[in-house]
């Protein structure tokens, strides 16, 4: 942990929000706020100092806006995994650029600031606990389904950080047995059966062009896999967030909901719920900060 003086209102956290498709940056106050933010396509290259230019340019435009009384203070970063624990190198599946790439030392040397890294589905399940759909539930799964599909895990108010710090990867349960063939290798994960990727690879279209039963199939996907959770982690709350699950909207989480409904049906999982992320397109960028607070002890929930 690092320490950082309390001056509450006079400090931000440089948040970096790192995704197959965008990449966002932003400055994010101790409340949660989103203070100034730019946001950058995920550059489509096989060479990683290309996209790393990419994101420093858009770091370098946050830095040099007008932000009085609000420096930055931390850095935080939500990205893709899997990473080594606290993200010193990650290996992001859907940005092949990146194997094994130093994430954290690169962003603390381009900043000058202490650099906080981690999963970006963990990254939401801090914000969400924090101000977001899951504030106040001391146990709950937050996802992504989005380009990818990404999970964290808080139980008795911690968020689950595993033996590399990948702990809450929901994206590779298997949902489908022997189903579509995963990046990780494997047949019938989540991530290959219900992601944008995927989505777009089974129908030809992207994802926001998906018939009806896509969207149905694709949430029906996503509670199999909450039930799953539910039933072995002893919790009763899922809070579901990413372009692909807030833009089906109402259809994917009924469906969701009706298949949790099914499978959860031990007598602590019974009535598992559902619920859309409550920080919308915002909460990537303040789960990046989250991280980044979380590490310098000034996160209230999921520390």
């Amino acid at each position: 942990m690092t320490d950082i003086a309390d001056d509450e209102d006079a400090r931000s956290c440089l948040a970096i929000d790192i995704g197959g498709t965008k990449m966002a940056v932003g400055l994010v106050d101790t409340a949660g706020a989103i203070l100034r933010r730019v946001q950058v396509p995920t550059v489509r290259t096989d060479d990683a100092e290309v996209l790393f230019a990419a994101l420093t340019d858009a770091v370098t435009s946050v830095l040099a806006g007008p932000t009085p009384g609000s420096p930055a203070v931390v850095a935080g970063v939500g990205c893709g995994g899997p990473m080594a624990r606290g993200g010193t190198t990650v290996s992001p599946l859907n940005i092949p650029a990146w194997p094994d790439f130093s994430l954290r030392d690169r962003v603390a040397e381009l900043t000058g600031l202490p650099t906080f890294v981690d999963n970006d589905a963990k990254a939401l399940a801090l914000a969400e606990g924090w101000v977001g759909a899951a504030a106040g539930v001391t146990d709950f799964l937050a996802m992504v389904v989005s380009t990818g599909v990404g999970g964290g895990i808080v139980l008795d108010s911690r968020l689950l950080d595993g033996a590399a710090g990948n702990a809450g990867h929901i994206g590779h349960v298997i949902v489908v047995p022997d189903g579509r063939q995963c990046a990780c290798g494997a047949r019938g994960c989540l991530e290959a059966e219900a992601s944008g990727i995927a989505i777009a690879a089974i129908t030809g279209h992207p994802a926001v062009e998906a018939p009806p039963e896509m969207v149905e199939r694709t949430g029906m996907l996503v509670g199999r896999a909450v039930a799953s959770v539910a039933n072995l982690l002893d919790l009763r709350l899922a809070v579901v967030a990413g372009s692909v699950a807030l833009g089906f909207g109402e259809p994917f989480f009924a469906a969701a909901q009706d298949e949790v409904d099914r499978s959860a049906r031990l007598a602590f999982s019974v009535g598992t719920q559902i619920r859309p992320g409550g920080l919308g397109a915002e909460g990537p960028l303040v789960g990046a900060a989250a991280v980044g607070w979380r590490g310098v002890g000034r996160l209230p929930h999921g520390g």
